[in-house]
C-alpha cells in the first residue's frame, strides 16, 4: 500500500478545494487534492458555468427584441442545439485535463479516486482501479466535498428516478414537458432555460419563490416565469410524483396533477459527507461541519472545511473566498506566522455573516448582498429602507424600452451605512460589485454621495436611492 505525506490534503478538488490548495502552496507548503469525480467539482461541469450558459443566449435574444431598431432584426428562434452545443465547449465536454494540467502546473499533487479519513492527519484513497494510497498531513487535512441535491421524503420520488440539477445543466435535449419541485435558485433558474428551449415548464413551491431575499423579488421572477409561458404553483404542496410510460405524474396538495415529460427535484442541499471517515474522528457522518471564520472545524487544530459543507453560505464565490483564507491561514500556523483572524482580517471569512453578494440568472436578474429589511430588522438593527424603480433611470430607458426593475437599499439608522441592497432587473448583476463594496466597508451615507454615478448609466440607480434617503 503506497503511503505519501504532504503538509495539506483537501478532500474534494472543486472550486474551493483548488483554491486551498493554492494559496497553501503559495504559502510555502506542499498539498494534494483527492477527487473522485471530475478536478474543478459541482461549478465547472454542473452548476455555475454550464447553467449561465444555458441562460445566457436567450436573454441576449430577448435583451435585443427590447430595443427597437434591434428587434426588427430578429428574426429567427432560439436555436436550441447550438445552446447546448456553447454549454458543451464551456464544460470541455465533462473533461477535466486541462484542471488537471492547471493543478499539477502549479505544484498541486492531485490523487484521483474517494478519500476517507482513517486517522487523526490520515486520509485512505480508494483508487478507480481498487488500490488504497494512504496519504498523511504534516499539518492540516480541508474537507471541500461540496453537497449533494435534496430529494425530499415524497411518496413515489426516488422511484421516479428524477432530474436533479446535474441532469438539468447536462441535457442532450430538451424535454417537450419539465415539471420543477422547488421555488429557489436551481427552479426559477432552470425554469427561465428551459422555457425558453420551448419546454412547457410547470413549476410547483410550497411556498413563494426565492424564499430569504426580499420580497418584490420572488414576486417579479414569477411575473417574468409565466411571461414565459411557465405554469407557477405557488403555495402548492407536492404529495406524490409518479413515473408511467408516458412521463412523470406529479400530485398536488391540493388535489391536483401535473403531466410532463421529466421531473426535476430543486429543494435544498445536503452535506456530501456521508462516507469520508467522520465517525473516525468523532464526528456524525452526513452533518454539516461547523467552523469558526478561518475555517477550522469546531474542536479540532487540524481539520478544516470549506466551501458548502460547512454551511456558512452555499455560494461557489463564498467558498472561494473562504479557501483563500483558510489556505492562508493553514500556511501561516505552520510556518508560526503571525495570525489575523479578528472581524475582516486577512485569515477571516467575515462577509460570510451579513456581506454575502449573490444572484440569480433570472429574467429579470436579481442581484442582491447583505441583509434584507426583514433580515436586519430581525438581527436587531434600526433601520429604514428606500425603494426606487430602476426604469425611471435615464440609463435604464436607453438600455431597453420598457425597462422593468426595482431596487431596495436597507440602512443602519443608528451608523448611517448600508446594510443591505436588492436589484431587480435585466443584466444587474453587473450593478452589485458597487453595492458589495460599500456593505463591506461600511462607506457612510454621507460619503456614497460624493461616488458620482457616471450619466447615461444605469448606475445612477444610487443617486436615486440617497435622494429617496434624503441628503444629511
Amino acid at each position: 500500500m503506497e503511503s505519501t505525506e504532504y503538509d495539506l490534503i483537501v478532500l474534494g478538488a472543486g472550486a474551493v478545494g483548488e483554491n486551498v490548495a493554492d494559496r497553501a502552496v503559495q504559502g510555502g507548503l506542499t498539498a494534494v487534492l483527492v477527487e473522485h469525480e471530475l478536478v474543478g467539482g459541482e461549478c465547472s461541469y454542473w452548476a455555475c458555468m454550464p447553467s449561465k450558459a444555458l441562460l445566457r443566449p436567450a436573454q441576449a435574444l430577448r435583451a435585443a427584441r427590447q430595443v427597437d431598431g434591434a428587434k426588427e432584426a430578429v428574426t429567427g428562434a432560439l436555436d436550441v442545439a447550438a445552446v447546448l452545443a456553447r454549454r458543451d465547449s464551456f464544460t470541455h465536454n465533462w473533461n477535466d485535463e486541462s484542471q488537471v494540467q492547471w493543478a499539477e502546473g502549479t505544484g498541486i499533487a492531485v490523487v484521483r479516486g474517494h478519500g476517507r479519513l482513517t486517522a487523526p492527519k490520515e486520509v485512505t484513497v480508494t483508487t478507480p482501479d481498487g488500490g488504497e494510497v494512504v496519504l498523511r498531513a504534516r499539518h492540516a487535512v480541508t474537507i471541500s466535498t461540496g453537497s449533494d441535491p435534496l430529494i425530499p421524503d415524497i411518496d413515489g420520488l426516488h422511484d421516479a428516478d428524477p432530474w436533479t440539477s446535474r441532469d438539468a445543466t447536462s441535457a442532450k435535449v430538451a424535454p417537450e414537458s419539465l415539471a420543477i419541485i422547488g421555488g429557489g435558485v436551481v427552479a426559477t433558474e432552470m425554469a427561465t432555460a428551459y422555457a425558453s428551449f420551448g419546454t412547457q415548464v410547470t413549476l410547483i413551491s410550497r411556498g413563494g419563490l426565492l424564499a430569504g431575499m426580499e420580497p418584490f423579488a420572488g414576486e417579479m421572477v414569477a411575473e417574468a416565469l409565466r411571461d414565459l409561458g411557465v405554469k407557477v404553483l405557488l403555495q402548492t404542496a407536492t404529495t406524490g410524483v409518479h413515473r408511467t410510460d408516458d412521463g412523470v405524474t406529479v400530485t398536488t396538495g391540493d388535489g391536483g396533477t401535473v403531466t410532463a415529460q421529466e421531473v426535476l427535484v430543486a429543494t435544498g442541499r445536503t452535506p456530501r459527507t456521508t462516507d469520508i471517515g467522520l465517525d473516525v474522528i468523532g464526528l456524525t457522518p452526513g452533518d454539516w461541519l461547523e467552523t469558526d471564520d478561518t475555517m477550522l472545524v469546531k474542536g479540532f487544530d487540524w481539520l478544516y472545511a470549506t466551501g458548502d459543507v460547512n454551511h456558512r453560505a452555499l455560494l461557489t464565490h463564498q467558498g472561494k473566498y473562504q479557501a483563500r483564507a483558510a489556505g492562508d491561514v493553514i500556511a501561516a500556523r505552520a510556518a508560526g506566522r503571525p495570525v489575523s483572524d479578528g472581524p475582516w482580517g486577512t485569515h477571516a471569512a467575515t462577509a460570510d455573516h451579513e456581506a454575502v453578494p449573490q444572484v440569480t440568472f433570472t429574467d429579470p436578474e436579481v442581484a442582491s448582498v447583505g441583509l434584507t429589511l426583514k433580515a436586519a430588522t430581525d438581527a436587531g438593527y434600526r433601520v429604514r429602507s428606500v425603494d426606487y424603480e430602476i426604469g425611471n433611470v435615464a440609463g435604464a430607458s436607453v438600455y431597453a424600452d420598457g425597462y422593468k426593475g426595482t431596487a431596495r437599499m436597507v440602512v443602519d439608522e443608528d451608523r448611517k451605512v448600508v446594510l443591505g441592497v436588492t436589484f431587480v432587473g435585466p443584466d444587474v448583476s453587473e450593478l452589485l460589485q458597487a453595492a458589495t463594496v460599500a456593505v463591506v466597508a461600511q462607506v457612510p451615507i454621507d460619503r456614497l454621495w460624493h461616488a458620482v454615478p457616471a450619466y447615461p448609466t444605469i448606475n445612477e440607480i444610487w443617486l436615486r436611492l440617497l435622494e429617496s434617503y434624503g441628503r444629511p
